[in-house]
């Protein structure tokens, strides 16, 4: 068999990469980073083409596409993954960015209800692998193929907008470890764990509470889409002999 090389690279010309939830903060914020390196990107959506094609329309370089496709329904990704194959040629990296959260503090048992327990594994957990499966054929047909699961740490701190946010995400992370051992060495699987990043999404986390959590932490801030979209990047180019591993970036706040 031949032997592989993992070597770093500095650029993603000829790469195709889907990233899941490709017009929210994260996603379009890696699409960026991305196309920048010189990679076509494939943004996969839900019911959001305006936004979508605003993110498009910010990208360097060309070829950029934007497909509908819901990760919580499994055959409206088969198709999704087919016509990234038609279009494309089929894609060497998978960004799994789609997500969906709603703050239940802890102790308040009741308010989390089995319907949001159910939305929030849905789309976070099995949406990711739902995603994978879909993509898997082409990734291991270019024998070089990268996934990039955007985890918590509320994974592995129990803390976060709610415990089935927390524990959705803890699957991802099994499902990340894995998937690396099983799919290896034709695909990478590998998951970036940000802390407070500051978005739009968990609702009612505003400047305030951005600036005195921030204020907490070892690097006095907290993260941006930027921050984890530099991580995923990083997981393409930097670490390419790194698979089944959990990066942690959100400026020290696990450390507690």
């Amino acid at each position: 068999m031949q032997e592989r090389s993992f070597a770093p690279r500095d650029r993603l010309d000829g790469q195709v990469a889907a990233i899941t939830g490709g017009s929210g903060a994260i996603g379009s914020a890696t699409a960026a980073r991305l196309a920048a390196l010189g990679a076509r990107i494939v943004l996969l959506h839900k019911d959001a083409p305006r936004q979508a094609a605003e993110v498009l329309s910010t990208l360097p370089g060309g070829g950029h596409l934007a497909v509908p496709a819901s990760v919580t329904d499994s055959a409206s990704l088969a198709a999704a993954a087919e016509e990234v194959k038609a279009r494309t040629g089929g894609a060497s990296i998978l960004v799994n960015a789609a997500g969906f959260t709603r703050p239940v503090p802890a102790a308040d048992l009741d308010a989390l209800s089995d319907g949001l327990i159910d939305d929030i594994f849905a789309v976070t957990w099995r949406g990711s692998f739902a995603a994978l499966r879909a993509f898997a054929p082409q990734l291991r047909a270019c024998e070089d193929g990268l996934v990039v699961n955007v985890s918590s740490i509320a994974a592995f701190t129990g803390l976060g907008s709610n415990l089935a946010y927390a524990a959705a995400k803890a699957g991802v992370d099994a499902t990340t470890r894995a998937l690396a051992k099983t799919l290896g060495p034709q695909i990478r699987v590998l998951a970036v764990s940000p802390g407070v990043v500051d978005t739009a999404f968990v609702t009612g986390r505003d400047a305030d509470f951005n600036q005195r959590v921030g204020a907490t932490l070892p690097l006095r801030r907290v993260g941006t889409a930027d921050d984890v979209a530099a991580a995923i990047v990083a997981c393409a180019t930097s670490l390419r002999y790194a698979t089944g591993s959990i990066l942690v970036v959100d400026g020290g706040r696990h450390l507690g």
